[in-house]
């Protein structure tokens, strides 16, 4: 089984030493230096996501990317993922086209509606036109991958007359991936515009959503599309032992969680709901060898092509998520081989 091995990040504005938060400067210079860490230590992909809120640091994330890119050589660089929803499809392409070019082809998107909805007051979107937004611009970028004349009517947009949209890549196409959150709707939305999809696997057991690869599946051959590939995008954190990496990741991860929870009206995290899902749940946590041993039985499970750790998770020391991508590359990534070829 062919398998990539990937980070994702936010660009999660750690703490200093005084407990106060890092300017953003900083911390995205931190993030290029993570994915330079992450080439080095033979990782496959490196992704960041996009949001508009002070505990994250990327809301440009093919800038960076490009930042990335000019200090890199073989790793692929790519989104987790770009709000197309509030973006505008031509613009998405034309600035990913640009970073194929810059990076040699190897950029990629991953398209989704976020778990966020910040972007959709701040460029002047109503949240009442959430779903007809994704649907109608995943059409026009998808018909954008052609990379032919385009021509295209919605709702939301004027018409667009047969338009040809510049830079076209060395590959004929841009990559790109379609983030699903668990939804049937999604996952067939996937299927019908021939496009990989990523699972984002952020709370319970990730065996969960195998009836969603076989719906996938199943979409596609009812379309009477080829197979495609299925990612996994789920958070998690690498120490030198079990205990090492929760009683790091712990403080961190519930800090986040309890932040956005009062927003969205959960109840603080304990630390006994962290342990289960540590166990039992969407958290890849501990020793070389425990995340190694869950991700090589999400693939099988799942039948994975791709698999992203979301790295960072709440306001973790930059000196932290930099040991934890070590490990991912030096230890975690070859177990995982090692297992799969058992």
């Amino acid at each position: 089984m062919t398998l990539e091995l990937g980070l994702d990040t936010f660009g999660d504005v750690p703490h200093g030493p005084d407990s106060t938060p890092l300017p953003h400067h900083q911390v995205i210079r931190q993030i290029v230096d993570q994915a330079v860490l992450a080439e080095e230590v033979g990782l496959d992909v490196f992704n960041v996501g996009e949001h508009h809120r002070e505990d994250f640091a990327i809301t440009a994330p093919d800038v960076v990317l490009a930042g990335i890119a000019g200090r890199t050589e073989r790793i692929t660089l790519g989104t987790a993922v770009t709000v197309l929803s509030s973006e505008d499809p031509i613009r998405v392409y034309e600035r990913f086209a640009t970073l194929d070019a810059l990076s040699s082809g190897r950029a990629e998107v991953t398209l989704g509606r976020g778990s966020f909805t910040e972007s959709f007051p701040l460029f002047g979107l109503d949240l009442d036109d959430y779903e007809i937004l994704f649907e109608e611009k995943l059409e026009l970028f998808s018909q954008l991958r052609t990379e032919q004349p385009v021509a295209f009517t919605g709702s939301h947009r004027r018409p667009l007359k047969s338009t040809q949209v510049y830079p076209q890549t060395e590959r004929g196409t841009l990559p790109a991936w379609v983030g699903v959150g668990g939804s049937p709707e999604s996952v067939v939305r996937a299927a019908r515009h021939s496009l990989p999809m990523m699972l984002a696997v952020i709370g319970g057991s990730p065996s969960r959503f195998a009836p969603f690869v076989d719906l996938y599946h199943r979409a596609l051959a009812e379309f009477h599309l080829p197979e495609l590939p299925v990612g996994v995008h789920a958070p998690g954190f690498v120490a030198g032992t079990d205990d090492e990496a929760k009683d790091l990741l712990y403080p961190h991860f519930k800090a986040s969680r309890d932040r956005i929870g009062a927003e969205r009206g959960w109840g603080p995290m304990s630390r006994i709901q962290f342990e289960q899902e540590v166990s039992h749940g969407a958290l890849f946590v501990g020793s070389p060898e425990t995340v190694a041993t869950k991700i090589a039985s999400t693939v099988k499970e799942l039948g994975l092509s791709r698999f992203d750790l979301k790295y960072t998770n709440g306001p973790q020391p930059h000196e932290e998520l930099m040991e934890c991508i070590r490990l991912y590359g030096t230890e975690v990534a070859p177990l995982v081989r090692e297992m799969l070829q058992d």
